[in-house]
């Protein structure tokens, strides 16, 4: 019968998923900044988009999504907006509302990045793991997710 893990092992296998996370998540970020030029907000915020119906997400929800304060939303919605990867549409029925869109170029960089991302965490993340433990893995972190995420 297998015992409980005592004190010291429980919290080395937390700090082991805490390091290798971080490990993966500079790898792909830097990655992603080298190849793109986007900060990890702005990797998130595209990745959230191009994964939205029609492309757009209220920003308010958005910022939200992204675990952003209202200001450093903004911020960043500003650079995206420079940088022509995101345009404001105000909502035809809610004129509360203001959308986030991702531009054609935008549209363009999304689907480069998140292909890119892709690969690198088929190298990072399923090569070393394997599809199984991958799998497992996401299925893990979905269950803390839900047990101990924000209602």
């Amino acid at each position: 019968m297998p015992t409980e893990p005592d004190d010291d092992e429980i919290v080395t296998w937390w700090g082991l998923v805490i390091e290798g996370y971080l490990a993966t998540q500079d790898r792909l970020m830097g990655e992603i900044a080298e190849q793109f030029g986007l900060a990890p907000a702005s990797f998130d915020i595209i990745l959230r988009l191009i994964r939205s119906p029609d492309h757009r997400m209220p920003m308010t929800r958005l910022a939200k999504e992204a675990a952003l304060s209202s200001g450093g939303f903004t911020k960043v919605a500003d650079r995206l907006a420079a940088a022509d990867l995101i345009c404001r549409v105000p909502s035809a029925d809610d004129r509360r509302v203001t959308y986030a869109c991702l531009t054609e170029h935008g549209l363009d960089v999304a689907e480069q990045a998140r292909k890119a991302c892709a690969d690198v965490l088929r190298r990072t993340v399923l090569e070393p793991l394997g599809p199984q433990a991958s799998e497992s893995l996401a299925e893990a972190m979905r269950t803390l997710r839900e047990v101990n995420g924000a209602d």
